[in-house]
């Protein structure tokens, strides 16, 4: 197939591309390589795609239109898995206008694209966060997400429902999945995993926020890509046993539109994390302990019933094992690094 993959310049859309590029798909890769962290990490992330001859690159901002309306005219990509966005739930309260420029705006023009030229299937990244204040564990696609506690869960459950929108109005197979907290080698430097190996190798402490009493379904990078290319591969259609008068809006729909959680079912306290990562680095690490951070939940976990059924997903990384991976990883990039500095 030919797949515009937007965001593999990013951390899931790399994994992902790389993975469609592997079994031979054609790929189109859209990113703006915004400096929202290090650019030599998105390019370095880059370089690994381009030296398949499957991988062709477009420099484009979501936001653009016309930019937009020229990358799908021009590539005419079967399927999209859709990845890009303005990440980081925290950095939205002091850029909120970037969050919709990117998050909403960029998400209608990539719809647009779908439409007009006929695109067989959607995959668009959605957000655990949408569960907001809902605090019934696992989090269930049968749950309500109407209390979402940041813009950036209000932007994706915003994506959620303009996908819907298209998917029933001009019959675009669409299907939402719902990240939890993905981890692994070439991950984002605003991630936590990121930061605390940073810290530990620095001696620096790491701030641990909610004194340490959260839980979180920590999916290795690699799981979820399997799924994502796993869900790509099924198109969704309408529900012939829809029932308007008791609708289920998460599980089946009127639409060609399915929503996902993705995820990992065996939550891992984030206290068991950090030594996971002492372990790693033969180093301990200073804690700050430090009250929960606004907009953040105490703990996620997720159900993965509705995914397993569907496409026989069921991640296989354990933590110890994921862990262990990011760091080899992470010594090795920033070894080679200091290497390029020094010549």
């Amino acid at each position: 197939m030919k797949v515009l993959v937007t965001g593999t310049a990013g951390f899931i859309g790399s994994h992902v591309a790389l993975q469609l590029l592997k079994r031979g798909d054609e790929v189109i890769g859209l990113d703006n390589l915004n400096d929202y962290y290090d650019v030599r990490l998105k390019k370095a992330r880059l370089s690994r795609l381009m030296r398949h001859g499957g991988y062709t690159h477009v420099h484009a901002d979501l936001s653009n239109r016309a930019a937009m309306e020229q990358a799908f005219s021009r590539h005419r990509p079967q399927r999209v898995v859709h990845l890009a966005a303005q990440a980081g739930v925290r950095y939205a309260a002091e850029n909120p206008h970037v969050y919709v420029s990117s998050n909403v705006t960029g998400f209608l023009h990539v719809l647009e694209g779908c439409r007009r030229h006929g695109v067989e299937h959607l995959v668009f990244a959605s957000t655990s966060s949408v569960y907001g204040a809902n605090g019934t564990l696992p989090f269930s696609e049968h749950q309500s997400t109407e209390h979402p506690l940041t813009l950036y869960a209000a932007s994706k459950k915003a994506n959620e429902q303009m996908a819907h929108s298209y998917a029933h109005l001009y019959d675009i197979p669409c299907t939402g999945l719902r990240f939890f907290t993905v981890y692994g080698p070439w991950g984002r430097p605003d991630m936590a995993l990121f930061l605390f190996t940073k810290a530990i190798l620095a001696g620096e402490p790491i701030r641990v926020f909610n004194y340490g009493k959260h839980q979180r379904s920590f999916t290795y990078v690699d799981d979820i890509a399997e799924g994502v290319i796993r869900v790509l591969d099924t198109v969704p259609v309408k529900d012939a046993a829809w029932n308007a008068y008791l609708p289920d809006p998460q599980s089946s729909s009127v639409a060609p539109y399915r929503i996902y959680n993705i995820g990992n079912e065996q939550p891992v306290a984030l206290l068991r994390y950090i030594e996971v990562l002492e372990a790693c680095l033969g180093r301990k690490a200073e804690m700050e302990l430090l009250p929960m951070q606004a907009g953040d939940v105490p703990d996620t976990a997720a159900n993965m019933t509705l995914l397993r059924d569907a496409v026989g997903y069921v991640p296989k990384v354990p933590v110890e094992t994921g862990v262990a991976q990011f760091v080899r990883w992470y010594r090795t990039y920033y070894e080679t690094l200091q290497d390029e500095r020094v010549a």
